[in-house]
């Protein structure tokens, strides 16, 4: 019997041991949400463009199939879209980009809100890339997932802060990143009071 088809558009989230000739990842795909992806490890990987080795945060198009109704997807053929070669000069964007796709791994997304999920996970990623502060980038990715995943932080959550840091969530959100001049101590501080509120009153997961 042939195996299940699948054709999307996907993020590597996570990337498990080397087992034998295969590894493991998790992508995530607006489409279809986390999947558990097994690529088989070969030079010819390494230097075609139908057939790209995976690398962490890269955006790839897939061609896959399963033998057991989407459980597990062995990958077909792939195609590299985006790579963030810039992640790797600063080690506060490589950890703020791990922490995203942390986030996004162990969290279930509602079908409902994968798309903006995946847009926020694609500008996220290419703006610690060109340089943008770690910091406010995981604070405002933070806030957006929750939001997007229907929780009412503005609702709830934002009306809990003092009239100073209102004005500063305010400003974190809704100013460009190059024009973010907000001191790191405030910026983590809201985190903390952020994730103080993620943790008692969602089911969001963050460590």
């Amino acid at each position: 019997m042939p195996g299940l088809p699948l054709e999307t558009d996907a993020f590597v989230l996570a990337r498990r041991p080397p087992s034998d000739s295969f590894q493991s990842f998790t992508l995530f795909s607006a489409e279809h949400g986390s999947l558990l992806v097994v690529q088989r490890l070969t030079k010819k990987a390494a230097s075609s463009t139908t057939a790209v080795t995976f690398d962490l945060f890269d955006e790839v198009s897939l061609q896959l199939e399963s033998s057991n109704l989407g459980q597990t997807w062995f990958v077909k053929e792939t195609r590299l879209l985006t790579r963030h070669p810039g992640l790797g000069r600063s080690y506060e964007s490589l950890t703020a980009a791990s922490d995203l796709a942390r986030l996004i791994a162990r969290n279930p997304v509602h079908e409902e809100s994968r798309a903006a999920v995946a847009a926020l996970l694609r500008q996220a990623l290419a703006s610690l890339a060109t340089g943008a502060r770690p910091d406010i980038v995981w604070f405002k990715s933070l806030y957006c997932f929750a939001r997007d995943e229907g929780y009412p932080v503005k609702q709830q959550w934002f009306p809990t802060l003092s009239v100073a840091e209102r004005e500063d969530v305010a400003t974190l959100l809704n100013r460009p990143l190059a024009e973010q001049t907000a001191a790191a101590k405030i910026v983590a501080r809201l985190g903390l009071f952020l994730a103080d509120y993620l943790r008692g009153h969602t089911e969001i997961l963050l460590e």
